[in-house]
């Protein structure tokens, strides 16, 4: 295993890709797969930096991304509102068409309006288009049409259709769906297909793989259809990363705590499988109904910044120092204390980072803290950055208790696997806050959800609206109608070059008792009294999931779904067998600061140099070429045979909660 880590490019992120390539020292020509996990789209959706785009739709329903569902994200805060939609109203359009909720069409397409509109939007110098007709799910003749028209009047545009891309029955999300597909279509295609074309001419003879939000991969050729599944990418990359870690460990629960430069994401692995929803999004309001990994992020990472608000309480983040202009110890122009900053005047980070690469400056660190927190607040240099740092951690842990302690998850039944740059820093202070017993650091933590792309296969998720009582279902059409989504899953594997004997199709259904809203997917087979068991399956997972079951309702079919995995190509980790359990001399020594404990002579280790099996007594800093690990106090810490830290709390934060 080989690597490295170059500095993002905010302007063009093909241009780090191709850095790392070349500082790795990597000839693309020798490489079988090469596999990306990008925030190309998820930082698109987040600065609403789109192209020329528009929404065509049914006749009164311009508004329904607008008027959304009614909630709000804060429902007691009067003035937080919901950000408005991707597309603005006088980009929304309305053309003369009706399906009724049987798929009948009622009122055909005026093509005669339609290609007005399309001379309309030629005129705007539109580029992208979003079609969204009401009912279209149930029958997609006039979207389907319409978008003919809108490719012969406008050859250069992308047009994206609601059925097309989620044949779903409700609106606001089918359409929302629709639409933020087409604001990144430009963008996204254009940049996959800009960095497979770079590869490929520096020799990779292969398909780019993307990494898309439900745990899978996809090849351009199919981003350019589906771009909006590459909004969540990089954070799946990340929760399935942590799975791998976990499972090599042998922990069959686990919280993922990956803590970046802006952001932390926060992923449960229950009994050995990551939790996956259909309601998720990159703002609130907007959401985008594609099965994702459920993940939940937080605006808390290295560069987070401190700030004592009005009421003249300490905050940190959810404001960033981002990469440009940066934490103030990288001398590039940031002012404001962040959590990098922090860890740097308590000598728990290094002044030098990236092997020598990042030179930081902690006299520029203690002024910032000085001036923003320590004055202000009458405290010293250290109690300062100290308190940065335990609200960075407690902010840390709420998040986890939500993904955890909320769904019915005791945390101290789970290994906090800590990773991203700064992951390694804080991983055993939020472990402490949750009285969580261990936490593994991998090998590599600044570049493990760069590992997580190459854990995956090529994957679509296909569905189709089918609204059935079980017991009255025919059950020759409901095979019918699997044979149809198997038909176009099958063709679009054929589509990304993948083999016949390395594709795999797994039937789901979506059930639930008639009279409720909500459903339940549940594993379908085939053949005969295939229903009749995913109906027993469907009142067990019922039973597990709200304690209760009703075998005597009525079960509803709702919805019928399709995975199509292509089997890739997967790196294989060998453990250790030699372990030895003496760490070795440290490589330096130097005074770090842990709150109560005060300043504390710590020794420094160079973890490239550290054996597996090697123990140690905490405190120690463990210094590599992509992160920082603090080993604090009162711990006990391992390196085992996959070369991950193990470290082990010997106390907790609430001796007496952890015991009850």
């Amino acid at each position: 295993m080989r690597v490295t880590k170059v500095p993002s490019t905010p302007s063009d992120p093909m241009l780090a890709v191709m850095n790392g390539v070349r500082r790795a020292e990597i000839d693309l020509a020798d490489v079988s797969l090469f596999s990306h996990g990008t925030t190309v789209a998820t930082n698109a959706l987040i600065t609403r930096n789109f192209p020329a785009a528009a929404m065509v739709t049914t006749k009164g329903f311009r508004d329904v991304i607008e008027i959304r569902d009614g909630t709000k994200d804060d429902l007691w805060d009067a003035y937080n509102d919901v950000t408005g939609p991707y597309i603005r109203r006088r980009d929304r359009f309305e053309v003369s068409e009706r399906v009724d909720y049987a798929g009948n069409v009622v009122t055909p397409l005026d093509e005669d309006e339609a290609r007005r509109l399309a001379a309309l939007l030629r005129k705007r110098g539109v580029t992208t288009v979003a079609v969204c007709f009401i009912n279209s799910y149930a029958n997609a003749e006039n979207e389907i049409r319409m978008r003919k028209i809108l490719e012969e009047e406008l050859p250069d545009a992308t047009v994206s259709t609601s059925a097309e891309i989620l044949p779903e029955i409700f609106e606001h999300d089918r359409f929302n769906t629709a639409v933020s597909n087409a604001v990144l279509a430009p963008l996204v295609s254009g940049y996959v297909n800009r960095l497979a074309e770079e590869l490929n001419s520096g020799g990779y003879a292969g398909d780019l793989l993307l990494l898309h939000s439900g745990g899978g991969s996809m090849t351009p050729r199919m981003v350019k259809r589906y771009p909006v599944r590459l909004a969540a990418s990089g954070i799946a990359a990340g929760a399935i990363a942590a799975k791998h870690v976990a499972q090599q460990c042998g922990y069959e629960d686990a919280v993922g705590l990956d803590m970046g430069g802006t952001s932390t994401d926060i992923a449960l692995v229950s009994g050995g499988e990551l939790r996956i929803t259909k309601e998720w999004q990159v703002e609130y309001g907007h959401p985008i109904v594609f099965p994702s990994i459920e993940v939940l992020t937080i605006g808390a990472g290295g560069g987070s910044l401190a700030h004592i608000d009005i009421a003249g309480s300490l905050r940190n983040g959810p404001q960033s120092a981002g990469a440009d202009p940066g934490p103030a110890c990288y001398n590039t122009g940031g002012s404001q204390p962040t959590n990098c900053d922090a860890n740097v005047v308590l000598n728990r980070l290094g002044t030098s980072l990236a092997g020598g690469a990042k030179t930081l400056d902690r006299s520029l660190s203690q002024e910032a803290v000085n001036r923003v927190i320590a004055g202000p607040l009458g405290m010293s240099e250290e109690e300062a950055a100290y308190a940065i740092l335990q609200v960075a951690n407690a902010n840390m842990a709420d998040a986890v208790r939500l993904i955890s302690i909320r769904r019915g998850y005791d945390p101290r039944d789970f290994a906090l696997i800590a990773f991203g740059g700064a992951g390694a820093l804080h991983g055993a202070d939020v472990a402490r806050e949750l009285n969580i017993p261990t936490v593994v650091v991998p090998s590599n933590p600044g570049v493990t959800s760069a590992m997580g792309c190459l854990l995956v296969d090529i994957r679509h998720d296909l569905s189709a609206m089918y609204t059935a009582l079980a017991s009255d279902a025919d059950a020759e059409d409901l095979e019918e109608q699997f044979r149809t989504l198997e038909a176009d899953a099958t063709a679009r594997l054929r589509h990304e070059g993948v083999a016949e004997e390395d594709s795999v199709l797994q039937r789901v259904i979506s059930m639930r008792y008639q009279g409720q809203w909500r459903s339940l997917a549940v594993p379908m087979g085939s053949g005969k009294g295939a229903l009749e068991e995913a109906v027993q399956t469907f009142h067990q997972q019922h039973d597990r999931e709200f304690a209760f079951r009703q075998d005597d309702q009525p079960v509803e079919i709702y919805q019928l779904q399709l995975s199509a995995i292509g089997k890739t190509p997967k790196p294989s980790f060998v453990p250790a067998r030699e372990l030895m359990a003496d760490p070795g001399a440290p490589v330096s020594e130097r005074p770090v600061y842990f709150g109560p404990d005060g300043w504390i002579p710590t020794p420094v280790y160079d973890r490239s140099a550290l054996p597996p099996g090697a123990t140690f007594i905490g405190p120690a800093i463990i210094e590599q070429l992509d992160s920082t690990t603090v080993v604090p106090p009162r711990t006990t810490a391992e390196i085992d045979e996959w070369l991950n830290i193990r470290i082990h709390l010997t106390d907790f934060k609430n001796e007496q909660e952890a015991t009850s």
